[in-house]
């Protein structure tokens, strides 16, 4: 987990999980969480939260980072974009519910 701090407080956050590609043979992280509060929205936290964690993956010799948004989450997938991250395409993503 990475903390945004801003005014001796938590602005943001952003908390990571670890996965690995068996095909490259390298760790993969996973962008589970992304928040910013909603007073310290506007201000660049988000992006740099992001640059954070890039960094991260890349001092970890990482694949890459992967992560997944609501479809009509416009804002979020712009700011996506904008950072050079790229949508999958060719895969469906699936989910089973054990609850």
């Amino acid at each position: 987990i990475f903390l945004a701090l801003a005014a001796a407080e938590v602005a943001g956050f952003v908390q990571l999980y670890p996965s690995f590609s068996s095909l490259l043979l390298k760790p993969l992280w996973i962008v589970n969480d992304l928040f910013v509060s909603p007073q310290y929205r506007g201000q660049g936290i988000a992006k740099e939260l992001l640059r954070t964690v890039k960094t991260f993956a890349q001092k970890t010799k990482a694949r890459g980072l992967t992560l997944q948004t609501a479809i009509d989450n416009i804002p979020a997938q712009r700011l996506y974009e904008s950072l050079g991250w790229a949508r999958e395409e060719g895969f469906d993503t699936l989910n089973l519910n054990t609850m």
